[in-house]
């Protein structure tokens, strides 16, 4: 008995989940042919519904002005609600309105904290942000040596602009701080991140 009420509980959540995830695939081949109405129509319900994937689409869609007027504001809110349920595309693309001031306020402390989210996940981009923010000191002291972790780890993780970056980085920095840099680097990814 207890089989057969799982079994119908598995088959009513996938019920429930396949509409929502084809109604989000729909959207995202509309948007791949550049029919932004059609994703608007099929992500806005889901983002309501607070599926987080659909809130970062749309976020984006705000953010580009595609199919809708171009709206910083709704963008972060967006991203805002997709970042909280920790989408890591969503967290680095608020801290890049937080770091930028679009939508509200320029805001290093929550650029650092949305990025760092997103770092922590692997989001190479997120990473390179870090470490800019760290060598120029934007919201946290100047730190070379947490710079070349960031960009070392971006640089691992795909990120195209870090390899030149961090050539350029460590013709700034002393062997100790190149050799601390990478020991944080390797202590990080250790901790299975």
């Amino acid at each position: 008995m207890a089989i057969k009420c799982f079994i119908t509980l598995l088959l009513s959540i996938v019920c429930f989940a396949l509409p929502a995830w084809a109604d989000f695939q729909v959207g995202l081949t509309a948007h791949d042919r550049e029919d932004y109405a059609t994703a608007l129509r099929e992500w806005q319900p889901l983002a309501e519904q607070g599926d987080a994937p659909a809130q970062y689409h749309l976020g984006m869609l705000y953010h580009k002005g595609r199919g809708v007027p171009q709206d910083d504001g709704q963008a972060r809110k967006w991203y805002a609600k997709a970042a909280a349920q920790g989408q890591a595309k969503a967290q680095f693309s608020l801290g890049t309105l937080y770091f930028n001031g679009e939508g509200g306020s320029k805001d290093y402390q929550q650029a650092l904290r949305w990025f760092r989210l997103a770092a922590n996940q692997g989001e190479a981009l997120a990473q390179t942000k870090l470490a800019i923010m760290y060598d120029d000191g934007n919201g946290v002291p100047k730190d070379k040596v947490q710079a070349y972790k960031w960009l070392s780890l971006a640089a691992t993780n795909g990120d195209k602009p870090a390899p030149m970056l961090l050539n350029l980085l460590v013709k700034e920095m002393t062997p100790a701080q190149i050799a601390e840099g990478k020991k944080l680097a390797s202590e990080w990814k250790s901790k299975g991140r």
